[in-house]
């Protein structure tokens, strides 16, 4: 009897393919997706992708709008790195209207935009380590999060829905103490950077789950046109801000981190290396950076001063037509394009010469991310999906729009 016990099984076990259903709520999905998934056992053979579940129609929105009503909706894109929708959006209206920001505007998008990124990728990383089991990571992450927050509130007046960038300018300069409160948030954010390596890049458990995962070819990545960190971690070293610079991002020293092998484990250390990189680019600006105005004198998209305002008959003229009318964006079209989050963040922005856009399309890098994760998910393990779709960072307000 006892023979019996450790004897072979010679019948067939296969099974037939089952279909799961993986969302579109879950709670692994950051959003609103659902994945259709085939599986022999827990290998994955096939998955279909769902999108849209979040969409409010952004570009519709932006029609009805003045142009620089349509800041607040870029917040709702990126949710996560609001900053770097409003600037991209502000770059290409104007790109199209054909003015020049003031430099110090250039250096404070640069710092703030940089601010977006940690938030975006400290994020990113917390969320990875909690879905698998990673508690602690998580916790330190979220610290480091909130320090750049409470960076982003003092000079903007709000965490998420900033609202901060303008057509020529910025809502509001720097704070008296900004240098002082980031040289205290820099000091811990490079202690969390290592605490979270400790726990996370040489754990065993977590490299189990990682290397070798959700695996993205240089090939892959160019044919779909992913951008940003899912690109580089193939070894593909695009990034718009070296590539194509824009702010002063052309002015300062940075490196661009790339991977080899484009898996999950390449693209957590790809933004572990970019956390050291925007401190570097902060650091920069803030020894670079001189006084001096932060909005545009043109008159198209300057508004007049209170005294002019209340005192001379064009100054409230002029103030009247610009709020209420809008900015007049001469007719024509542009495409312009920032590094995001998650990669490149385009704006295609068509004019017909009025205060309201007729035609606003976002390029969102997440969106893009989604035409191809199927070929990140077939092959691999049921498990596998949820550190997968973690790395790539999907934001469903940036996906859906």
């Amino acid at each position: 009897m006892a023979e019996d016990i450790y004897k072979p099984i010679d019948q067939d076990i296969h099974s037939e393919p089952m279909i799961l259903q993986m969302g579109p709520s879950h709670p692994a999905t950051h959003g609103t997706v659902r994945f259709t998934l085939t599986l022999e056992g827990e290998k994955v053979i096939k998955c279909e992708t769902e999108v849209g579940y979040l969409h409010r129609g952004f570009e519709k929105e932006c029609e009805e709008a003045t142009w620089t009503q349509v800041f607040p909706y870029t917040d709702r894109l990126n949710y996560v790195s609001p900053l770097l929708n409003n600037f991209g959006y502000a770059l290409a209206v104007e790109k199209l209207l054909g003015i020049e920001v003031p430099e110090r505007c250039d250096w404070i998008r640069t710092i703030m935009g940089e601010l977006s990124r940690l938030s975006d990728h400290l994020t990113c990383i917390g969320a990875g380590g909690l879905e698998l089991g990673a508690m602690t990571a998580f916790l330190y992450a979220i610290e480091g999060r909130e320090l750049v927050w409470d960076l982003i509130e003092q000079v903007t007046g709000a965490r998420l829905t900033v609202s901060y960038g303008r057509i020529g300018g910025l809502k509001d300069d720097l704070t008296p103490d900004f240098a002082e409160r980031w040289a205290y948030t820099r000091e811990r954010l490079n202690e969390i950077h290592a605490i979270t390596h400790k726990l996370l890049t040489r754990n065993r458990i977590f490299l189990d789950r990682m290397e070798g995962t959700g695996v993205i070819t240089p090939e892959m990545g160019v044919s779909y046109g992913y951008t940003g960190v899912c690109l580089r971690s193939t070894g593909v070293a695009y990034d718009v801000r070296k590539d194509h610079p824009y702010f002063k991002y052309g002015e300062v020293d940075f490196d661009v981190p790339v991977g080899k092998h484009g898996d999950n484990m390449d693209r957590y250390l790809c933004r572990m290396e970019e956390l050291v990189q925007s401190i570097r680019i902060i650091d920069q600006c803030l020894a670079k950076m001189k006084p001096g105005p932060i909005n545009t004198d043109d008159p198209r998209v300057a508004l007049p001063s209170k005294d002019k305002v209340y005192n001379t008959i064009e100054g409230m003229i002029s103030h009247f037509k610009i709020i209420f009318e809008g900015v007049q964006v001469p007719a024509g079209e542009v495409y312009s394009y920032t590094e995001g989050g998650n990669g490149e963040l385009g704006f295609y922005i068509v004019s017909n010469g009025t205060g309201k856009p007729w035609k606003i399309h976002v390029r969102s890098p997440s969106l893009i991310v989604m035409g191809g994760i199927h070929k990140l998910f077939e092959g691999g393990l049921l498990a596998d999906i949820i550190p997968t779709f973690d790395t790539v960072n999907m934001i469903g307000g940036e996906c859906d729009k």
